[in-house]
């Protein structure tokens, strides 16, 4: 097995479930050691209430073949992310070769059925508060252990990689902003060796949206038949793999400040999803989600 990673330190913020946890134990995979973070234990759950833990990706990151460092962490509180960056001092050395921010948490402080002004206005900040101040704080807090060592990649993780609306403006101003965190990141990490990138999964077949189509991931296509886009859904994995081609990458700086995806990157650096398959769900929005043609008459063969 390829091990591009082998001796690098990677730190995955929010790697409890989803996207975190995909890209957590990718980067393992890779023969990273990932630090993983989030604020559900097997001491005790956060708000979301989800099984899930940081401790369960951990050992899914070592049956990938790395190695794990599970740590609660509540990344809207700058203490709780300087005692973090104390302990990549102490036990790291201050090594961080990669740091994922995919802090989101915010589902259920979000609404799509009414306009914003009849959006709860608390919920709407908190989702802010949970989906790009966290990102901002710990970045302030850890790019500069990569600044001080010429050599770093920062992946803001977000949804969508253009200005298309996203029907919720808590939403999408969460999304869009934490783009130009890349953007910004880039420009002003760039001239010490770091590089920021943001990263969009497709239509994601997170633990959450299993449940929500009451399937597992091995019978996840019966989900199909209650939304047929779904058909074009990308294990978490997907994006996983996506990052950590980009961590690999000696020449990773050429994409600083851009938006990216797996379908994007897949040529680029021969992606495949668990199944073998090329899930593009940016081809499936352009030509049938965006302009409103019917699922059903598509062939999602030809967009996997």
């Amino acid at each position: 097995m390829s091990r591009p990673l082998a001796g690098r330190v990677a730190l995955v913020a929010g790697a409890t479930r989803g996207a975190g946890r995909g890209i957590a134990v990718e980067l393992g995979g890779a023969g990273a050691t990932v630090w993983v973070t989030g604020r559900s234990t097997r001491a005790g759950r956060s708000e979301m209430g989800r099984a899930e833990t940081i401790e369960e990706t951990a050992g899914l990151v070592e049956a990938a073949g790395g190695r794990a460092v599970a740590v609660r962490c509540d990344h809207t509180d700058p203490a709780d992310v300087a005692a973090l960056r104390g302990r990549l001092e102490r036990e790291a050395g201050g090594r961080l070769d990669v740091l994922v921010n995919d802090v989101w948490g915010g589902d259920r402080l979000v609404r799509w059925d009414a306009p914003f002004w009849e959006h709860d206005l608390a919920d709407g900040l908190r989702a802010l508060r949970n989906g790009v101040e966290s990102h901002l704080i710990t970045s302030h807090a850890l790019a500069p252990l990569m600044a001080a060592r010429g050599a770093g990649l920062i992946v803001e993780v977000t949804d969508g990689v253009r200005d298309d609306y996203r029907g919720s403006l808590f939403y999408d101003l969460v999304k869009a902003s934490v783009i130009r965190l890349a953007v910004a990141q880039a420009a002003e990490l760039g001239p010490h060796g770091v590089t920021a990138v943001a990263v969009t999964p497709g239509f994601l077949r997170s633990e959450a949206m299993l449940d929500h189509f009451g399937v597992t991931e091995e019978r996840w296509r019966e989900g199909v038949a209650r939304d047929p886009h779904f058909a074009i859904s990308e294990t978490p994995r997907y994006v996983g793999r996506a990052v950590a081609a980009l961590a690999a990458d000696p020449r990773v700086a050429r994409w600083a400040g851009r938006a990216l995806s797996p379908w994007g990157l897949a040529a680029e650096y021969g992606l495949r999803d668990l199944d073998g398959s090329r899930p593009d769900w940016g081809r499936w929005f352009d030509e049938v989600v965006a302009v409103g043609a019917d699922p059903r008459d598509a062939d999602p063969a030809a967009y996997r």
